[in-house]
């Protein structure tokens, strides 16, 4: 008699939600999540889905429900082992900075504090970027960043927030690259990504061609729950 093995998710969520000042921002929304490989979460854009991706990773609690990452159900925990990447209410970058600049930040970030860490030079840019980048290109350190392509900006700030390799990866909507061949090149890099780590994305449409799994999610945007509070009444 073989055994089967069972494999637990890597995010369990159950009736999570959260809320704003304004009122409800996503929920109540179950979601699992298995380890490894790309999960897409294909719901509206907006304020709902950017709150549930950081809940995902720990940025954020919610308000009710439970949340699981790897067994660990506390916001400061989740944080401590998940990256977050692309989400413009938070890695944007404003000021005009090249991407040694960046790079330099980070390293300097990521090390003890007594350590001194030079300004970022080929070697580094490479073990930064080029397990994100892959066969791609490396973007040049004296290049600005606003000045890089869509999917080289992206790539870039994945790597910079996955320099340690947490167990999970949460990268904001696909849609940020608006021509269909970066996406396409966007994907097959989170998929190799994925081969390691546990990478969550989203989606308004969904994605073909790719080895990802896909799971509508609803309650995640103001119109739809709106439109239950009126179905409600």
């Amino acid at each position: 008699m073989t055994e089967t093995s069972t494999v637990e998710p890597a995010v369990v969520a159950r009736a999570i939600t959260m809320r704003g000042p304004w009122g409800p921002v996503y929920g109540p929304v179950d979601l699992d999540v298995q380890a490894g490989g790309v999960t897409v979460l294909v719901c509206p854009a907006g304020s709902g889905r950017t709150a549930l991706l950081t809940t995902l990773a720990g940025r954020m609690q919610p308000v009710s429900g439970s949340l699981s990452v790897f067994g660990r159900t506390r916001a400061k925990d989740i944080f401590a082992h998940a990256a977050l990447a692309a989400i413009d209410e938070l890695d944007t970058v404003a000021e005009p900075v090249t991407v040694r600049d960046l790079i330099t930040e980070q390293l300097r970030w990521d090390a003890p504090w007594y350590k001194l860490i030079r300004r970022a030079d080929d070697v580094d840019r490479a073990r930064v970027c080029a397990p994100v980048f892959g066969d791609l290109p490396l973007p040049p350190l004296s290049e600005y960043v606003e000045e890089l392509t869509e999917l080289d900006g992206i790539l870039l700030r994945i790597a910079l927030a996955n320099t340690l390799r947490p167990p999970l990866l949460v990268v904001g909507d696909l849609e940020q690259v608006t021509s269909d061949r970066s996406r396409d090149l966007l994907l097959a890099r989170l998929v190799e990504l994925g081969r390691e780590q546990t990478v969550i994305t989203a989606s308004v449409n969904g994605v073909v061609g790719h080895a990802v799994t896909q799971l509508e999610v609803d309650n995640a945007s103001r119109e739809e729950l709106a439109s239950g509070q009126r179905g409600g009444r």
